[in-house]
């Protein structure tokens, strides 16, 4: 069952939604307000819109949820098509008004002959955690520039995680900032799922090793920062 797709539908058709609670593998669980996914520009963190400016050319919004970012990139006139692994997600993302939105997973994601690549991809609110550890977030970015063009971009924003474990202990095996989480909705619980926030200075590091230049364009004052990538090969 997609749990977190009928958290949306029945924010989108009968608001507002009942809890979601988000369970983690390192303390209890969260609830998630299902209505910040249907935020509009005036309502978007500064990160956010920095990432939004940073866009450029044909762009492939992953992870995009309702559509949010990718209607206000439309509405400014460029070529965005929105991803969403969720039905729901895209059903909701169509009756927004997003004229491109496809169901889709970006791991397994590939141009069709005779398509063109995309110049953006963009990963907004931790979407690049669902590479989901270290090894898959190397790996995704080899794969990446099979996706986008000589002079494309990878935008996206992540945390580092370091402040949680103040005062527990760091994990005894892994890279801290890989997490197990998963959905709860009207005591539907989903499957686990893994996702990674990635530090700076590991990301900077990765981008190096597999072919590309980090930017951090932005941070702010909760762990959160904005990077670009660049192909260097």
């Amino acid at each position: 069952m997609d749990v977190f797709g009928e958290a949306l539908k029945d924010q989108f058709l009968k608001p507002p939604a009942e809890t979601l609670w988000v369970h983690n593998s390192y303390d209890e669980p969260e609830e998630m307000p299902v209505d910040i996914y249907f935020r509009d520009e005036q309502e978007m963190p500064e990160l956010e819109l920095k990432a939004l400016d940073l866009c450029k050319g044909k762009i492939l919004d992953v992870g995009a949820g309702v559509g949010s970012h990718a209607l206000i990139l439309q509405r400014r006139g460029f070529d965005i098509t929105g991803m969403d692994i969720s039905a729901s997600a895209v059903t909701i993302m169509q009756q927004r008004g997003l004229k491109k939105a496809i169901e889709g997973n970006i791991l397994t994601y590939k141009v069709a002959n005779g398509e063109e690549k995309f110049d953006t991809l963009l990963f907004m609110m931790n979407g690049i955690g669902l590479t989901g550890s270290i090894p898959g977030l190397k790996a995704f970015l080899k794969q990446a520039k099979n996706l986008i063009n000589k002079e494309g971009q990878l935008v996206f924003d992540s945390s580092d995680l370091s402040y949680l474990y103040l005062e527990i202990p760091f994990p005894e095996s892994g890279y801290f900032g890989e997490i197990n989480f998963r959905y709860e909705y009207k005591s539907v619980k989903g499957n686990w799922f893994k996702w990674i926030y990635v530090d700076q200075k590991t990301l900077i590091e990765i981008a190096k090793a597999t072919g590309w230049l980090a930017e951090i364009i932005f941070e702010d004052d909760s762990d959160q920062y904005l990077a670009r990538l660049t192909r260097v090969d």
